[in-house]
């Protein structure tokens, strides 16, 4: 199998994870990392994380890492045949919260940057098929604050990143995915 770099959009309890563990599963069936950048900072979040582990096949190896992970990431992938990232999204956020209070959007899209570029790194140096879940954010409304607006575009600009690399992107919608590319 050729490697390649799959990319699933998709808004809030779209289908996003789901398809893309379907998709992990029948690329590598238990030759897969999952890597999972969620943190558990409440009951509602630890739940979930449990959920979706739960649903994942017992052979699938794990690397939680919240934020900069290209290195461990890289270290860890070896010879697997996929690589599942779920989520951008949260990474995203990961990576401004370690700025501490209100950073300044430019220092928000620079730290989000930081990761992506990593992350394009690591795939670009191994052998392994990618899948990198990410939330569509730019459709909704204008976020009121200054921080959520430096967020929105910041992930934007990554998914447009990791688009430009991605043989496939996806756009999840209703638990059914649309081909954009």
């Amino acid at each position: 199998m050729t490697k390649q770099l799959t990319l699933i959009l998709g808004g809030a309890r779209s289908g996003k994870s789901s398809y893309a563990e379907k998709l992990a599963l029948e690329l590598g069936g238990l030759d897969v990392l999952y890597v999972a950048t969620a943190q558990a900072f409440d009951d509602k979040m630890r739940a979930r994380i449990s959920a979706h582990q739960a649903e994942r096949p017992t052979g699938w190896r794990t690397l939680e890492a919240s934020s900069l992970i290209g290195a461990p990431l890289a270290q860890t992938i070896g010879a697997r045949r996929v690589v599942l990232l779920d989520c951008l999204t949260l990474l995203a956020s990961n990576a401004i919260l370690a700025l501490g209070d209100e950073p300044a959007a430019q220092a928000a899209e620079g730290a989000v940057d930081r990761e992506v570029s990593a992350l394009l790194a690591a795939y670009r140096e191994g052998a392994a098929t990618w899948i990198v879940v990410s939330n569509e954010v730019g459709m909704g409304l204008v976020p009121p604050y200054p921080l959520g607006r430096a967020y929105r575009d910041a992930l934007g600009r990554a998914n447009q990143r990791i688009a430009a690399v991605a043989d496939r992107v996806l756009l999840m919608v209703a638990g059914l995915s649309l081909a954009l590319k």
